[in-house]
């Protein structure tokens, strides 16, 4: 079969290594890490790139190495190829392999700051928080919610997202393929510098071997059909249908 990968560059290596070893043929292409900062224009970025695939047809699906990446890939739409995409809240769940390990170690800490291989490759950041905070609120500013909600209730919420971080660790998701790259010593000394401890979790290319290998079960991917369009759901179990 034939495959277009429309695929953040977070995901740069561990998709050419997937695409190394699967049978089928995949043409990819990389969009810049920073483009998730903003969802309405990841949106307009992915379906321009959606839409020029299909202009010139010839494959079989379009695959997307994103998550939901806070409404950023909602709405996209499939015209004549069917889409696929992980079920998947952000590129955390994607680098840990599953929702259930990204839920044990991220469901009540929101705010935790993590990184990885690829984020630290491809950011001038080496640290992020997960992009489910975003569906809480996470991407606007104090004035937003002073705009929207008034100064009392602006305050509240804003505490709420933002309550003084105590936190001692820095969590490190280490996928076996890439830890020759030595990234984990550079976050080692970064947490040193900030007098905090490194929490190394095991990734897993899981949810990236299987999008590419074409192994798209329906708890793991979401296959978007010819006229269908991406819906954010907003649970810890399905994130996304048609």
């Amino acid at each position: 079969m034939k495959f277009k990968l429309i695929c953040c560059e977070v995901f740069l290596r561990s998709a050419c290594l997937a695409i190394a070893s699967t049978p089928h043929r995949v043409d990819p292409e990389f969009t810049r890490l920073g483009a998730h900062e903003n969802s309405d224009s990841l949106r307009k970025l992915i379906q321009n790139k959606i839409n020029a695939v299909e202009e010139n047809g010839g494959y079989d699906a379009i695959l997307l190495g994103y998550g939901l990446c806070g409404n950023g890939t909602a709405e996209l739409k499939a015209q004549s190829i069917p889409l696929v995409i992980p079920r998947a809240h952000d590129c955390c769940t994607i680098f840990l392999g599953s929702r259930e390990k990204f839920l044990e170690h991220f469901k009540d800490k929101l705010s935790s700051e993590w990184s990885a291989a690829g984020y630290m490759e491809r950011s001038d950041s080496y640290l992020r928080e997960t992009d489910t905070g975003k569906l809480l609120g996470r991407d606007k500013t104090y004035e937003d919610f002073v705009n929207l909600y008034g100064e009392e209730n602006a305050r509240y919420i804003w505490e709420t997202l933002y309550p003084s971080s105590t936190s001692k660790e820095l969590i490190y998701i280490e996928i076996p393929e890439t830890a020759h790259l030595g990234y984990l010593n550079k976050i080692k000394l970064l947490a040193q510098q900030q007098g905090k401890e490194v929490r190394i979790i095991e990734g897993d290319m899981k949810l990236i071997r299987g999008l590419i290998q074409g192994d798209w079960n329906e708890a793991d991917y979401l296959i978007v059909p010819p006229g269908k369009v991406i819906k954010a759901v907003y649970d810890h179990e399905k994130i996304i249908t048609v």
